[in-house]
């Protein structure tokens, strides 16, 4: 059974009979009469009760027909979606933690009110969980920091953010030397950009913490910060968050190590470009809140 066959069997039913469907079609009456005789064969059933040339529709028949209505709206409704290009059908969207929690709500809201056909659904992940999701298409696209291969992914650039070191209040500056390394870090699992990031700080610094904390949330870890179990690496754009900064101090890391990049990715012809321009568009005004942070987190200090 095919959209055609519906389609000539709703025409039957409409023009109340074979000669009327074919003119409305058409088509020569023999050809409207074999595929009506090649849908009840496939069906098993008559769909028609015929009297001379008289047609009506049998009790199959008449439960046929709404779903033939049904289905040939659907197949118009998918015609048009294809052909007017507009953003619609599920979406899920992957994203580092930090990402989620701090960019993503007011441009997600945009992309939402102005994509209602859209079913968006968001996960979280470390970069390389999102990108191995990514691959496996459990994801269409994802927020995360590289560096990436570029073959099997595409790639928009969506805005920076800026990193700071941060301990409890009154810690001494950080790595100076006479001064100790903090035996201890608060980080998330293995795998975090940030995470790593810290550790070379360490290294470079000639040393290495004693014990890592790992930690499943930003506020939990800025916590566990604030009660002196360790220092962490995370965005400023995180502390403008948490209620807690002013029993935190924050230590800058050296030009080169305290800023990196958020890209939009997906697979390479694996989403409708409409998709990813629609969110990208929606993203772009969270460029502009990287100065504000910082303002916002001096004025609440």
């Amino acid at each position: 059974m095919n959209l055609s066959d519906l389609q000539i069997f709703r025409t039957v039913v409409e023009a109340g009979g074979i000669t009327r469907a074919a003119e409305r079609l058409h088509r020569v009456q023999s050809n409207v009469t074999t595929r009506i005789h090649q849908l009840e064969e496939k069906l098993e059933v008559e769909l028609f009760v015929r009297k001379g040339k008289a047609l009506t529709l049998s009790p199959a028949g008449r439960t046929l027909l709404p779903y033939a209505d049904r289905l040939l709206a659907l197949a118009d409704e998918a015609r048009n979606a294809v052909r007017d290009g507009a953003p619609r059908g599920p979406f899920v969207l992957g994203a580092m933690e930090s990402t989620a929690a701090v960019r993503l709500p007011a441009p997600l809201s945009r992309f939402v009110g102005d994509h209602p056909d859209v079913k968006l659904t968001l996960k979280t992940g470390n970069p390389q969980q999102l990108a191995t999701a990514l691959l496996a298409g459990r994801l269409d696209a994802a927020l995360v920091t590289g560096p990436f291969p570029d073959g099997p992914f595409e790639r928009t650039p969506v805005f920076s953010e800026e990193l700071v070191i941060v301990a409890a209040a009154g810690q001494a500056p950080l790595g100076g030397k006479n001064g100790p390394l903090p035996p201890a870090m608060v980080a998330f699992e293995m795998g975090c950009p940030h995470r790593t990031r810290l550790e070379k700080w360490y290294a470079q610094k000639g040393g290495a913490p004693t014990q890592t904390i790992e930690i499943s949330s930003y506020h939990a870890m800025l916590g566990c910060v604030v009660v002196g179990m360790g220092i962490s690496l995370v965005p400023l754009s995180v502390l403008t968050t948490f209620p807690e900064r002013k029993h935190l101090s924050v230590h800058p890391l050296p030009k080169g190590d305290n800023h990196y990049g958020i890209d939009l990715i997906w697979r390479k012809e694996a989403v409708a470009p409409q998709m990813i321009q629609a969110l990208a568009k929606a993203l772009k005004p969270v460029t502009a809140t990287k100065s504000p942070a910082r303002r916002r987190l001096s004025a609440g200090a």
